[in-house]
């Protein structure tokens, strides 16, 4: 297996900032009412910018592997390197701002606040609320050294077939595991229906927070939370043979929560200084005092 040390620092940072993953979603998956571009229009850019999406999935595809994903379940969820206030990891992840980056204008905190704002002012419960707020912490993996790839990026199950409504599904022929008869088969490790608490997903931000905050949410906020970037299933429908009765309820979460994931960003930040003690008071009410990353 190929070792971080052995990575490029191309293929560490494809991507000139991680926001791009998220400006391609927003392509792929407009909001309603907008037409979204056809899935053969993904397959060939012209755009030398587009260029950076394309190898930062082909790298995501290339190795995103079973043993990869136990690999980095192992090293992270030992939760060994910092212990801090969630208001302080929050602070943490706003170094992750490139202000070389012109399309960038707010910080990962104020976007974070726009998201959680926006489900505050539709009245929905507060544990809603603090799921938008602090949905994206994982992302504090790039802090730790983590390629992009295995940070951000649609998710999808490892251990069995990739399917072909994954973006860029064609790079799969990259991974071991699409030649390994353990894993390329339909079913691949799990049964039908098995439900996708036994299905281990590509490794990333989402997985790392679930694992974080696992003991203190309520079930949906852990869905919206693990799930909200497999958009091969919460959009495509693609592995519903793994899911059982319960994830398809909780799944209603996950696609409630998306549209503000996706289309709360807005030019006007939102003033920190003013939102800070209410979210400190929502934070005290569900998690502990200081989290282990």
């Amino acid at each position: 297996m190929k070792t971080h040390a052995t990575y490029s620092t191309e293929e560490i940072n494809p991507l000139g900032s991680i926001e791009e993953w998220e400006d391609d979603v927003l392509e792929r998956y407009p909001e309603p009412g907008q037409p979204a571009k056809k899935k053969e229009e993904f397959r060939n850019y012209d755009n030398p910018q587009r260029d950076t999406v394309r190898e930062f999935y082909r790298l995501n595809h290339k190795y995103q592997t079973y043993d990869f994903v136990q690999e980095k379940k192992n090293e992270f969820l030992q939760f060994n390197r910092k212990e801090m206030p969630v208001w302080n990891a929050m602070e943490f992840l706003n170094t992750l701002v490139d202000d070389s980056d012109p399309d960038i204008d707010l910080d990962q905190l104020q976007h974070l606040l726009q998201t959680a704002e926006a489900i505050r002012a539709d009245g929905h419960p507060d544990w809603f609320v603090l799921t938008g707020f602090i949905h994206d912490m994982g992302k504090v993996l790039c802090l730790f050294g983590e390629p992009q790839w295995a940070v951000v990026g649609d998710t999808f199950p490892v251990g069995c077939r990739f399917s072909d409504k994954v973006v860029y599904s064609e790079f799969f022929e990259l991974n071991p595991d699409n030649s390994d008869e353990r894993y390329n088969t339909k079913y691949g490790v799990y049964e039908h229906g098995c439900g996708l608490d036994k299905v281990h997903m590509s490794w990333g931000h989402d997985e790392y927070l679930y694992h974080i905050t696992k003991d203190y949410l309520p079930e949906p906020a852990l869905y919206m939370i693990r799930y909200h970037s497999f958009y091969a299933e919460h959009r495509e429908q693609a592995y519903d043979h793994l899911m059982n009765d319960n994830d398809r309820k909780m799944f209603d979460w996950v696609r409630k929560f998306n549209p503000y994931d996706l289309y709360s960003k807005s030019p006007k930040p939102p003033v920190v200084s003013e939102l800070k003690h209410y979210y400190e008071d929502l934070i005290a009410k569900y998690l502990p005092a200081t989290i282990k990353l």
